[in-house]
Parts: structure tokens; C-alpha cells; sequence
């Protein structure tokens, strides 16, 4: 199993991805929009700390934050995540996933709670194509 985790720099207003596996996959299973992470799941120094902010299934249903569970569910919203009204007081029902990680999730979205002491743009430098 594993997981496309985006961490988003509140600071610099840069994102980064990075694909984890395996038993760091398994330690985020079951945390909640909200929760804080160690860096090192994400394979960053131990003094990072994480926050979950959302993400998305194999489908492409996003988790939203005041739905509880890990199913997916037809709620009716009128905005936030995973509708844009286009007039006011428009209302739909969406399909959604709940606020907690499971298995099905593909990508999460994460930004950075607690800075460590190298900024990340360090740790994801771009590599100089050789010539």
C-alpha cells in the first residue's frame, strides 16, 4: 500500500509530493482531517510536524473534514470541499468521503504545523540534469 502525500509550505507557498510505503503507510491509516503526523513518516527529519488537510480516493472523491467515518456518502452541501456553487443559495448532493484515512485513499494533503530546522526546499531539491 502506499500513499501520494502533497506537503504544502505555508511559508514559501511551494508543495511538495512524496510517494510513502509500507509500515509508514500503515501509521497514518486511521488518523483524521486535523491530526498531526511525525516528519518521519514522510521520510522528513523528526522535528517536522504535519498536519492532514484532506486528500482523495482511487476515484477521485475527495475527504471532507465534517463527515465522519472512512465510507463514502452522499451528503447535500452548499460549498466547501467538493462542490462550487456557482449563485448563492445553491445546494446539490455530492458524493464524499469521510474524515478518516483508509486504505482506499490514494493522495493525501498535508502542510507543515511545526518547522524543523532545514527548510524543506533542502530536503526536495531539484536534481541538475547532467550534460
Amino acid at each position: 500500500m502506499e500513499f501520494k502525500v502533497v506537503i504544502s509550505d505555508p511559508k514559501s507557498g511551494m508543495a511538495y509530493q512524496k510517494v510513502i510505503s509500507g509500515a509508514n503507510a500503515n501509521k497514518i491509516i486511521g488518523k483524521k482531517v486535523g491530526e498531526s503526523i511525525n516528519g518521519t513518516l514522510v521520510e522528513l527529519p523528526p522535528d517536522y510536524e504535519l498536519q492532514i488537510t484532506g486528500g482523495s480516493d482511487r476515484d477521485g472523491i475527495p475527504i471532507r473534514g465534517d463527515v465522519a467515518g472512512s465510507t463514502r456518502k452522499r451528503i447535500l452541501v452548499s460549498g466547501g470541499v467538493g462542490f462550487k456553487p456557482k449563485r448563492d443559495g445553491l445546494r446539490r448532493k455530492k458524493l464524499v468521503r469521510g474524515n478518516t484515512v483508509s486504505r482506499d485513499i490514494v493522495q493525501l494533503n498535508v502542510k507543515v504545523a511545526k518547522y524543523g530546522k532545514i527548510p524543506l526546499s533542502e530536503y526536495f531539491k531539484e536534481k541538475e540534469p547532467e550534460q
